[in-house]
């Protein structure tokens, strides 16, 4: 009991520390969780603008569409309508993401307006390794995406990458991160596009 009693005496100014410290961190991420959510909502519209020319308007599309994970766990979908300035659907906008090689990745997705094209993507977040991993923010990489099929991609070691088709060839040396987007496409697209027409978003046209 003495010791225990030295203990606390020799302690308390590092426990009472420890957590106002806590205490400090907890109440600055709540205070700031609405600024992160806003610059990540204008950094996504910003991305969408140059994916898809002319957006003006990013609606938020309502209806429940639930995404099955690979770990088996199911989260909300966030989609946007995207539409121009005289209301003219322009495609459709999705925040996606995966496991990479170094860690999470996250993209913006977009695809045509009747979802039968994907109309490229670009990185939201992502700590790939340096001059490998990362390269698939590169336009070479990424451009092999613009106007490929909306369905189920495949990745190769060789090919075209000029083709526009649902074969994607990986990065020299960085295939783990290229195969990683290729997966969060191929697990988000695919129930997207099922949800969405069966709820009468989009028409049954196309795979």
């Amino acid at each position: 009991m003495s010791r225990l009693k030295y203990f606390l005496q020799q302690s308390w100014l590092l426990l009472a520390s420890s957590f106002c410290f806590g205490l400090l961190i907890a109440m600055t991420n709540a205070a700031l969780s609405d600024r992160i959510e806003q610059n990540k909502a204008a950094k996504l519209n910003d991305i969408t603008k140059r994916l898809l020319p002319g957006a003006e308007v990013f609606q938020p599309v309502a209806a429940e569409i639930q995404i099955k994970l690979p770990d088996g766990t199911q989260e909300q979908a966030r989609i946007l309508e995207v539409l121009a300035g005289d209301k003219q659907r322009l495609g459709w906008s999705f925040n996606v993401h995966g496991s990479g090689f170094a860690g999470p990745i996250e993209l913006v997705l977009t695809t045509d307006q009747g979802f039968q094209k994907i109309m490229g993507f670009d990185v939201l977040a992502s700590s790939e390794t340096p001059g490998f991993g990362d390269q698939i923010k590169s336009d070479y990489y990424r451009r092999q995406y613009v106007n490929a099929p909306t369905e189920p991609l495949t990745l190769a070691k060789t090919g075209d990458p000029a083709m526009a088709d649902s074969q994607i060839v990986a990065i020299t040396g960085a295939t783990v991160s290229s195969q990683a987007v290729v997966d969060i496409v191929n697990t988000f697209l695919p129930q997207i596009k099922s949800q969405m027409q069966e709820k009468g978003l989009i028409g049954n046209v196309g795979p």
